[in-house]
């Protein structure tokens, strides 16, 4: 099954369909940043300009720039929407009044003779424009092409509205409400993804498991509402530590566990992150700190060919420094390679979960065994 495409190539999508439609040779989708004054290009569609770039980084314009639109910023469009108008390269008379200089500087620098501009309104709301150009000898667009173009800009204004709802929705299932992390759901469609990379081309894949300790005893003593409380500033924890890995993915697995992927940072690395990790939530005035296990295909573990084992050494090495009650990480292969404990108990055929931390519980000293 094809992958459903990302939001900024519906963008892309809607301006070709425009581009198609008016027989331009370049079209462009924008939006406009009213908290910067700035119209910003998503994406640029047909015959690109030098400089233009097909997902621009960072292409945008003042909105003092086009006085012409600016009128319709603040304005509600209830059941209907702004007119599109026409701007030539010439400029002058024979436009609708509303040309813009700067629009027309455009075209000649680019070899565009014309140009048409609809507004895109979305919720009542000017969000941005769509604009389709042609070259310098090609026909000149019209009042019909600005009443399609008007058309045009409604039914790309549906697609983005509908495309919004789709990310929101994705947002929502791959999202932990509480904290604003990633969830279970995310961790594993990563994580596949990173084992297969580190299959195919040696990525080093690493994954941090954290058990949150004494927020039981929170909720007990102090109510939910503080143990959630607890939760999330980990969480925060979470992510400032994460951030020191480049395209790092924290997340809250569920209850007090919690997860950090990384994929490209060295081992060491990661453990050096796992580390600082350990000591922040140490200083957290709630909770008791943090039970912390890596695994990485950096390490001596053996091959990792499979999303399940990777969780299984860093689950594992979790437990272990959980049952040591240790103030720092545990890391999977770093105690004798294949022969460390944390890597045997995690390649040893499922047993029971209890039965494994009864039996790292029991080696660190905290409750014998009979």
């Amino acid at each position: 099954m094809a992958a459903a495409p990302t939001p900024l190539e519906s963008v892309e999508a809607a301006a070709e369909g425009a581009r198609r439609a008016l027989e331009g040779t370049f079209a462009a989708i924008s939006v406009w940043e009213r908290e910067r004054g700035r119209l910003r290009v998503l994406a640029n569609a047909g015959e690109l300009a030098e400089g233009e770039e097909r997902f621009p980084v960072d292409e945008s314009y003042p909105v003092d720039v086009f006085p012409e639109i600016t009128e319709f910023l603040h304005e509600r469009w209830v059941g209907g929407q702004p007119h599109a108008w026409v701007e030539t390269a010439r400029g002058g008379e024979e436009d609708s009044g509303l040309y813009g200089h700067q629009r027309v500087a455009a075209l000649r620098r680019r070899g565009r003779g014309c140009c048409v501009v609809a507004p895109i309104v979305l919720h009542g709301r000017a969000w941005g424009e769509l604009y389709v150009a042609r070259p310098v000898r090609a026909p000149l667009f019209g009042p019909a092409d600005a009443d399609f173009a008007t058309v045009l800009a409604a039914v790309a204004a549906s697609g983005i509205a509908q495309t919004e709802r789709l990310e929101e929705v994705r947002r929502l299932a791959f999202t932990d409400p509480l904290t604003g992390l990633a969830n279970r759901r995310a961790v594993d469609a990563r994580l596949d993804e990173a084992v297969e990379r580190h299959v195919v081309e040696g990525a080093v894949v690493s994954l941090v498991v954290c058990d949150l300790n004494g927020l039981k005893k929170v909720n007990d003593t102090l109510g939910h509402a503080v143990g959630d409380r607890l939760l999330e500033r980990f969480g925060s924890v979470l992510s400032l530590c994460g951030a020191k890995l480049p395209g790092a993915l924290g997340a809250r697995l569920g209850g007090d566990e919690f997860c950090l992927l990384s994929v490209g940072p060295t081992a060491d690395e990661v453990v050096r992150v796992a580390d600082e990790l350990c000591r922040r939530a140490g200083e957290l005035e709630l909770g008791e700190g943090v039970a912390c296990g890596v695994a990485s295909t950096g390490d001596p573990i053996g091959a990792v060919r499979s999303a399940r084992r990777l969780f299984r050494l860093a689950d594992a090495a979790q437990y272990r420094a959980k049952a040591a009650r240790s103030a720092k990480p545990v890391v999977a292969g770093r105690d004798g390679g294949r022969a460390d404990p944390v890597v045997r108990m995690a390649d040893r055929p499922p047993r029971p979960l209890a039965a494994e931390r009864r039996r790292f519980r029991g080696r660190g000293g905290g409750t014998s065994q009979r």
